[in-house]
């Protein structure tokens, strides 16, 4: 397994390869999968941490059932742009992934995506109960949706 960068990873993508989304708490795994086109990211349902290996395993079924090309992961930066421990255990499982599988990571910088999700869900007068449940796919949602606009935005450059 690779890690790479959004550009590489556009050079790699074939027409059809979905993309996967992943918003990593401590608790939970936020999952979002994109369409076939690479145009819009839709949340799936959470993942409920246990441990690495079980969650490994979890997530890879989900890779396989949605035929996963890649996984754009948030990079929970802080404010300033400097890296906290939630980085550091960001990068660690990726590195633990390596190990399991070849599906690449692009780690995507995923500041405020949470208050953007939250904001949205509160929007959309869910209940406050259920934006517990579905904070952190709507996270991974819009993580996964940034990285597909910018990967359009990419394929739009390199059209001309």
């Amino acid at each position: 397994m690779a890690t790479l960068t959004l550009e590489e990873l556009a050079e790699t993508l074939l027409p059809g390869q979905p993309v996967a989304g992943l918003d990593l708490g401590t608790k939970t795994i936020g999952l979002s999968v994109s369409d076939l086109g690479r145009r819009l990211a839709t949340p799936r349902p959470v993942l409920k941490r246990v441990k690495f290996t079980q969650d490994a395993e979890v997530l890879l079924a989900f890779a396989a059932k949605e035929k996963v090309a890649a996984f754009v992961i948030g990079l929970p930066m802080n404010m300033d742009g400097s890296a906290g421990p939630r980085v550091q255990a960001t990068r660690a499982f990726v590195r633990s992934m390596a190990d399991k599988t070849d599906i690449p990571f692009v780690f995507w910088d995923e500041r405020l995506s949470t208050v953007a999700a939250e904001r949205t869900l509160i929007e959309m007068d869910v209940s406050r109960k259920k934006r517990a449940e579905r904070i952190d796919s709507a996270a991974a949602s819009f993580i996964l949706q940034g990285a597909l606009d910018r990967l359009s935005s990419l394929a739009r450059a390199g059209d001309d």
